[in-house]
C-alpha cells in the first residue's frame, strides 16, 4: 500500500470529523483491511460488503473508507436498516464494474443502498463500463441484457450523495425510488451522447429530493422524474448532451402516482435534443403532473427547448394512440431564454380529453438559429389553456 494503515486512518478520521453528524470519534473501516486491492485481477467485492456490514452494525458514527486506487467490483449490496443513522461512505479511488457486461447486465442495480437512514456518500468515480453494452443494444442485438444501474438508491431516507463521478453506466446512471429527503449536489455524469437509456438521475415514487451543483453529460435525460416524484428541487445543473429534464414518461398504468411541487432553476441546455419536456403516452391514466416551475434556464443551441408532448411514443412502432388520461396543470416558465434548433421553439401538444391548463410564460425569448436570414422561432399549441405575459417570443396561442 501506498500509506501505511495508521496514516491512512488518521487522514480519515480528519476527514471524517468535519463530515459525520455526530461529535463523538467515528469508527473507521477501511475496505483494504477488509481484502479489497487496487488491481484488475482481484475481486473487492466482499471486501466492501464486508466492511459495509461492520459500519451498518456499529452503534457509533463509522465510516466505510475506499482509498485511492482502481478496485474491481460485482453487485453489491449495501442493506439497512443499521443501527447508527450517521454512516459515512467515504470514496477517494474508482469502483470499476466487470468489462464483460453480462456479469452484472441482468441485475437492476450494480450498487444499491437499500432501506438505510443517515448516510452520506461521498467523493469518487463508478466507472460502469457499459460502453459493450451500448454496442449491442445499439446493432439491434436480442440478447443483450437491459443493463445495471450504476447506483441505486432505494426505500432510504435522509441520504447525501456529494462530489460522485458516474462515468459509462450500462443504464441509468444514479436512481432515487422509494425515497424521502435525499440530497444530490456536485454530482457529475459522463457518458457519450449515442448511449442508449443513460438517464443521469432519475427520480421516482419519491419526496423532497434535491439536485444541485451537477454537470450532466449522457445519452437520455439529464434528469428523469417518473411516478410519484413530488417535491424536486433542481438547480444549477448543466446539461448536455442529452435529451433534457423531463418529467416523464407517465401513462404507463392507470393506477399511477402522480408528479407535483417541482423546480427547475438556473439550468444550462447545451446542444441537447430536448430542454423542459412533459412526456406522457397517449393513454387512459389517473396520474397527473401539478404545480411545476422552469425558471432561469437559458437554452444553446437546443432541438425542442420547451415540451410538454401527451403523445410520447419514441420509435413510432405500438403506439396507443388514445388520448392521455394524465392531467398537466399548473406548469409555469419564467426567465427562460436561448436558441432553438428547431424552427417550432415551444410545442404543447395537450390531451383531447385532458387538456393542459393553468399554462403560464413570463418573460420568455427563444430564438431560432437554423432559418434564414429574418426567420422567427414560432410556437404550436393544441389543447392547452394558459396566459403569457411580460415579453414572450415566440408568441404562444393557446388553444
Amino acid at each position: 500500500m501506498v500509506k501505511s494503515s495508521s496514516l491512512i486512518v488518521a487522514a480519515v478520521l480528519f476527514l471524517a470529523a468535519a463530515s459525520v453528524a455526530s461529535a463523538s470519534r467515528p469508527s473507521v473501516y477501511i475496505v483494504t483491511d477488509y481484502g479489497a486491492r487496487a488491481d484488475p485481477k482481484t475481486d473487492s467485492t466482499s471486501a466492501l460488503s464486508d466492511a459495509w456490514r461492520k459500519a451498518c452494525s456499529d452503534p457509533r458514527p463509522s465510516v466505510v473508507y475506499v482509498p485511492h486506487g482502481r478496485f474491481h467490483v460485482r453487485n453489491l449490496g449495501f442493506e439497512g436498516p443499521c443501527r447508527s443513522k450517521d454512516i459515512l461512505v467515504r470514496i477517494d479511488g474508482t469502483l470499476v464494474a466487470p468489462s464483460d457486461y453480462s456479469v452484472i447486465g441482468n441485475a437492476k442495480n450494480w450498487i444499491l443502498f437499500h432501506d438505510v437512514d443517515g448516510v452520506r456518500i461521498s467523493g469518487g468515480i463508478l466507472d460502469g463500463q457499459g460502453t459493450g453494452l451500448w454496442s449491442c443494444k445499439l446493432d439491434g442485438r436480442k440478447d443483450c441484457p437491459t443493463g445495471a444501474m450504476n447506483l441505486h438508491i432505494a426505500n432510504s431516507k435522509n441520504v447525501e450523495i456529494d462530489g460522485l463521478t458516474s462515468i459509462n453506466s450500462q443504464k441509468f446512471h444514479i436512481g432515487v425510488t422509494g425515497c424521502q429527503n435525499v440530497n444530490l449536489r456536485d454530482i457529475t455524469v459522463a457518458a457519450s451522447g449515442t448511449s442508449p437509456n443513460t438517464d443521469g438521475i432519475h427520480i421516482e415514487k419519491s419526496t423532497f429530493v434535491s439536485v444541485l451543483n451537477s454537470t450532466i453529460s449522457t445519452g437520455d435525460d439529464c434528469i428523469s422524474m417518473g411516478p410519484g416524484a413530488r417535491n424536486v428541487w433542481i438547480e444549477r445543473v448543466a446539461c448536455g448532451p442529452g435529451h433534457g429534464i423531463s418529467i416523464g414518461s407517465l401513462g404507463w398504468k392507470l393506477q399511477e402516482p402522480g408528479v407535483q411541487n417541482v423546480t427547475v432553476k438556473r439550468v444550462h441546455f447545451t446542444e441537447t435534443t430536448n430542454g423542459l419536456r412533459i412526456k406522457t403516452w397517449a393513454r387512459r391514466s389517473l396520474g397527473f403532473v401539478r404545480n411545476v416551475l422552469f425558471q432561469h434556464v437559458v437554452f444553446d443551441g437546443v432541438k425542442n427547448p420547451i415540451l410538454i408532448d401527451q403523445n410520447y411514443c419514441p420509435g413510432g412502432r405500438n403506439c396507443p394512440r388514445q388520448a392521455s388520461g394524465i392531467k398537466v396543470s399548473d406548469i409555469r416558465y419564467k426567465s427562460i431564454g436561448g436558441t432553438s434548433q428547431s424552427k417550432v421553439a415551444v410545442r404543447f401538444e395537450c390531451s383531447k380529453s385532458n387538456p393542459c391548463a393553468g399554462i403560464t410564460m413570463h418573460d420568455v425569448k427563444l430564438t431560432y438559429v437554423g432559418g434564414g436570414r429574418g426567420e422567427e422561432a414560432t410556437a404550436t399549441c393544441a389543447n392547452a389553456r394558459g396566459t403569457s405575459s411580460g415579453f414572450v417570443m415566440p408568441v404562444v396561442r393557446y388553444s
